[in-house]
């Protein structure tokens, strides 16, 4: 908790003001039970109802000054607790974007999504719990403790001692619920990463007739939550119970020994009033104490695991601020002896790549499955750092780009085709929103998508679900190749884009694109054959080697692997025609 501390900068007057009013409330409260003690010894004793009624005007100026108090500090912790869980949420989105693929990974999205919601939450609310009851509930008790010994010093002893046990029963729980509460939260991004499989994997499972397994799944999460949360309820059970009791027990002995003190001349009636207020503001404050102390914990754990993704540093860091200048001389495109491998202690994924590109060139990129050709991708944009070598774009090397420089000539269409919930326009105006119909029109037929778009019902204007779950795979991946055509690109970066789309369809896009992208360098990864067979250039990736490069006529003479990927998909006669 102490390292988020940063987030409460702009709120110093309401982590201040409020504590203040709160501490105010306190001390208005502990004057009440000396006010009752004077009712009943000097008002009821002596019979004076003017005296009683001046008193219980006291009380009433007390009780509205105590709620005006409470409620200012109501109002100065949830403008902290609100700001400030605000800006956690803004900064731990922001960290989040920083980081590169590898480190999204190591994190996982159920976890991060439990981080930024549930995590925060308790964070947020104990900030608002602290600064309304972490001043009020410790003054109480020492206020209550120091009004006891100026009431009656041997009677007071009585309080220090069941405050000691109260406090001894706080520790104990407390030790041992912040490792639980840890773990809680951990089983909850287990729960969310089995829910997150089961909605977005729905079709998948029913295809299977699986619902019954998954439900298992689901059900042995939830029961592993739930029997960590009973265990650390057992032990925050503990703590009213054993709270009240020892306070019970301390009322008890004060009202016996009060009553030998009263009966010798020693104390009066009131004061025994007042004894007992002050026990029972002790013993509600324990209870708060106890209740913060459960808050605590978890908040504790949970922004343990805030922290953790803050001090989670991005692999991948943009060194340089400033545009750099290109050399358009160069080739587009230079892998110079390039070794990558994901994580740092892991095996290679590619090794030792080398290959030019040259402007306006169409490159296909083909292979077995787990060859590395989406890894070779994805260092172009740097989405993952080499570990060896250099990738150059217009003979600069990426690490000496601004990510928004670099990326911003690019297109790039994932294998996973994504959109986003909207409209078609807005999807259409990721890279620029300032785009004219004309340019998506423009950018929707090269990527044959305008033909289904124009049907639409409001055309342009249509509504995209999330996900695009209400268009077909194959209407997803030609939107997602529309919106990375949209602008002026120098790179066009195909991730096995056409995986969705039929034969027919394949070749018109092949196509347009040739014919609409002159100037324009395109990147194919692909498992067809057929999609590559025409680029100026094929890579051919075999166990994360560049086992060969060239034409499709010089491959199919050369190279093993390309040749026996082209005659499982197509006869002889028809890879030589």
């Amino acid at each position: 908790m102490f390292k988020l501390r940063r987030f409460l900068k702009d709120y110093k007057k309401e982590c201040i003001i409020g504590p203040l009013c709160k501490l105010l409330e306190a001390i208005l409260e502990l004057f009440v039970p000396l006010v009752m003690a004077n009712i009943i010894d000097v008002g009821i004793k002596n019979r004076d109802a003017g005296y009683v009624w001046k008193m219980g005007a006291l009380l009433l100026l007390l009780a509205v000054l105590g709620w005006s108090s409470a409620m200012f500090t109501q109002y100065f912790a949830s403008r902290a607790s609100q700001g400030a869980g605000t800006k956690i949420r803004r900064a731990l989105f922001a960290h989040i974007n920083t980081l590169s693929h590898a480190e999204l990974d190591l994190l996982g999205t159920p976890s991060l999504i439990t981080r930024i919601t549930n995590d925060t939450n308790q964070v947020q609310q104990s900030i608002a719990m602290m600064i309304r009851l972490l001043t009020r509930a410790p003054f109480i008790i020492v206020g209550s403790l120091v009004m006891a010994m100026t009431i009656h010093v041997k009677l007071s002893l009585i309080f220090f001692g069941a405050s000691l046990l109260i406090a001894l029963t706080l520790y104990f729980v407390m030790t041992r619920s912040v490792p639980i509460f840890s773990a809680m939260q951990k089983k909850l991004d287990g729960i969310g990463r089995v829910s997150r499989e089961n909605l977005s994997g729905s079709r998948v499972i029913r295809a299977f007739s699986k619902q019954k397994t998954e439900c298992a799944r689901m059900d042995a999460a939830t029961e592993d939550l739930a029997r960590t949360s009973i265990r650390v309820s057992r032990l925050s059970a503990l703590l009213s119970p054993v709270t009240y009791a020892v306070t019970d027990v301390a009322i008890i002995a004060i009202v016996w020994f009060g009553a030998v003190e009263v009966n010798l001349g020693g104390m009066h009636t009131g004061d025994i009033v007042a004894l007992v207020s002050y026990m029972t503001q002790i013993l509600l404050a324990m209870v708060v104490v106890a209740n913060l102390v459960i808050l605590m914990t978890r908040a504790s754990a949970s922004a343990k695991r805030i922290n953790e993704v803050f001090e989670t540093e991005p692999g991948v860091r943009e060194t340089a601020q400033k545009p750099v200048a290109a050399d358009e001389s160069a080739p587009q495109l230079v892998f110079d002896h390039v070794s990558f491998h994901y994580h740092r202690d892991g095996d290679e994924v590619l090794s030792d790549i080398s290959f030019s590109v040259n402007r306006g060139q169409t490159v296909g990129i083909i292979g077995g499955t787990g060859s590395g050709k989406s890894s070779l991708l994805r260092l172009i944009p740097r989405f993952y750092d080499v570990a060896a070598g250099k990738v150059l774009v217009d003979g600069v090397d990426v690490r000496d780009y601004p990510f928004a420089q670099l990326r911003r000539q690019m297109g790039i269409v994932p294998q996973q085709s994504v959109l986003f919930a909207g409209t078609v326009r807005d999807n259409m105006q990721w890279r620029d929103k300032n785009v004219t119909d004309g340019e998506i029109i423009r950018a929707l037929k090269i990527a044959q998508a305008y033909e289904f778009v124009s049907k639409l019902p409001q055309g342009l204007d249509s509504r995209v679900e999330q996900g695009g779950k209400n268009f077909s795979g194959g209407q997803r991946q030609r939107l997602c190749i529309a919106r990375a055509l949209v602008g002026n690109l120098k790179l066009l970066l195909l991730d096995d884009s056409f995986s969705a789309l039929d034969l027919a369809t394949d070749a018109a896009l092949r196509r347009a694109l040739k014919e609409n992208t002159q100037d324009m360098t395109v990147l194919i990864v692909t498992q067809r054959s057929t999609t590559v067979r025409d680029a100026d250039l094929i890579l051919v990736m075999g166990d994360g080697e560049l086992a060969g490069q060239g034409t499709h006529e010089e491959l199919f003479k050369t190279c093993e692997i390309y040749r026996d990927i082209c005659l499982s998909q197509q006869q002889e006669t028809e890879v030589g025609a």
